[in-house]
């Protein structure tokens, strides 16, 4: 599994955005000594808004016989209709969404319908883990504890840079 932080997120600000630098390096904390995860630059390294059908296709013009699945849950596919060229999005990879507790497959596939290539589409269940980066940061400026709540790795790097404090670093 690759995990790609992106550059710019394209449809709203990140409260406290540390950068697509730092981003990348939470992400190789959160996935360090786990040989079944990496991580990709191929959007911190391109500037601008990152838009997912434009990594997917440029991975694929690196890596043409590779089968793609982006993994998505089910509350932002249900603005999958939104997305830029959402139906380019599924021919160049198959969508793998994943069921939340709030929102019922019938919701998302109703929007899915809307889209050529739903065929490509598939759900999975997921247990709901009330954990939220918008919680995660809170606890943080407010001086609470995050153990448990992120990977170890993703703890010691923000604690290293000062993240997420109010009136610290980012």
């Amino acid at each position: 599994m690759v995990f790609i932080p992106v550059h710019e997120p394209p449809h709203r600000e990140a409260q406290l955005d540390p950068g697509p630098e730092e981003r990348y390096e939470l992400c190789r904390a959160a996935v360090a000594g786990d040989e079944r995860f990496r991580v990709s630059r191929v959007e911190v390294d391109r500037s601008g808004p990152s838009y997912t059908v434009e990594t997917l296709r440029l991975l694929r013009r690196e890596s043409p016989e590779d089968a793609f699945v982006f993994i998505m849950g089910a509350d932002a596919a249900m603005t999958l209709d939104e997305w830029r060229d959402p139906e380019e999005l599924l021919r160049l990879a198959a969508v793998a969404i994943a069921e939340r507790d709030s929102l019922g497959r019938d919701a998302v596939e109703a929007v899915l319908r809307r889209l050529q290539g739903i065929e490509r589409v598939s759900f999975f269940p997921m247990p709901n883990i009330a954990i939220s980066s918008t919680m995660v940061r809170e606890h943080i400026a407010s001086g609470r504890p995050i153990r448990y709540l992120v990977p170890e790795g993703v703890e010691r790097r923000i604690e290293e840079a000062g993240l997420y404090r109010q009136g610290g670093i980012s």
